[in-house]
């Protein structure tokens, strides 16, 4: 169920969930409430690399004709976000302002506030999953790709040459006598560095 191209930054909240050892968290999670449930199938998604939105978990809990419910669909955002604050879920930031939320669970580990260990995957699963993972990142190119180190340094070279680009255009344009070719050259090297960046800060 492998959604899509995964961001390096989705990447690693997988392999802190699938590494992490027992996490507290001051609520239950106790086998038949909704927040256990919840875990549990959001445990299920993880597994397949799949990040879900509230629609996605109540389809696969409680069936279709649930997910156009409204007020059912908020109570079930409602104890997601309580999840989040008890440090069992973090929420994903949206990669288009209309899309729902998605979210995933910050290990497959709990120590609830019970003191009960909760395990919601198998050693053997995690492994899997783990392995999946990294079939999956090797296909998208991402094992070999330039190392977050070097993305920054450039990130930052980049985004000094925008800087040095339209202060020359700026120091043209004062000038008593425009040099065209000045303007022009250090305009589009503005333009596309802007492009440049815009790539790598979309990266992850």
């Amino acid at each position: 169920m492998l959604q899509r191209r995964l961001t390096s930054n989705e990447a690693k909240f997988l392999r802190e969930a699938f590494s992490s050892d027992f996490i507290d968290c001051n609520i239950r999670l106790r086998e038949g409430e909704y927040q256990y449930n919840l875990a549990k199938v959001l445990a299920s998604f993880q597994l397949e690399l799949f990040f879900p939105d509230v629609k996605d978990i109540i389809k696969k809990l409680y069936g279709e004709e649930k997910t156009v419910d409204v007020q059912f669909i908020r109570r079930i955002q409602t104890i997601l976000k309580k999840m989040e604050k008890s440090n069992i879920v973090k929420i994903l930031p949206k990669k288009k302002p209309w899309e729902l939320q998605r979210y995933v669970l910050s290990s497959l580990k709990f120590r609830d506030s019970d003191k009960n260990l909760v395990v919601f995957a198998t050693e053997q699963e995690m492994k899997q999953a783990q392995d999946f993972l990294q079939s999956s990142l090797k296909e998208q190119g991402q094992i070999t790709a330039v190392p977050e180190k070097n993305v920054k340094i450039t990130t930052y070279a980049v985004a000094l040459l925008i800087i040095v680009s339209y202060f020359i255009v700026v120091w043209d344009l004062m000038q008593p006598s425009i040099n065209p070719i000045i303007f022009v050259a250090a305009f589009l090297v503005g333009v596309m560095s802007s492009i440049m960046l815009g790539k790598l800060l979309s990266r992850g």
